[in-house]
């Protein structure tokens, strides 16, 4: 995925275009690289600034990745609870409300969520 991804980063740059968003396949290769701990750095970008908001099918990857680390249900070296539950009050709505609200019931994100829905 990374390798693909950067050809198309140069691709684009040649004709002084940005790259385009993350899809729903590519942000289930996104999650997959932070799950293993591969390259965190590259992956957590990806994460943060390649997909798009609200309720694109990649934004319901994102969303479901963010809320499972934020609930303490998936593990990852390069995201802990408080840092997911930050990012999915950056997802400007869509599948992120829900989540958000159930983790104002957990002490570790209830701050965070309370900040994100605010």
């Amino acid at each position: 995925m990374k390798t693909a991804y950067l050809a198309h980063i140069d691709e684009r740059a040649k004709d002084n275009l940005p790259p385009l968003v993350l899809d729903a396949q590519q942000t289930k290769s996104v999650v997959e690289g932070l799950i293993k701990g591969d390259d965190n750095d590259f992956y957590l970008d990806l994460l943060t600034h390649r997909v798009p908001p609200g309720v694109d099918e990649a934004a319901y990857v994102k969303a479901s990745f963010l809320a499972s680390v934020a609930k303490g249900e998936q593990t990852c070296t390069a995201i802990n609870q408080k840092q997911a539950t930050f990012l999915l009050g950056t997802m400007l709505g869509g599948y992120n409300i829900t989540p958000l609200i159930e983790l104002l019931d957990i002490d570790v994100t209830a701050q965070a969520a309370c900040d994100a829905l605010s």
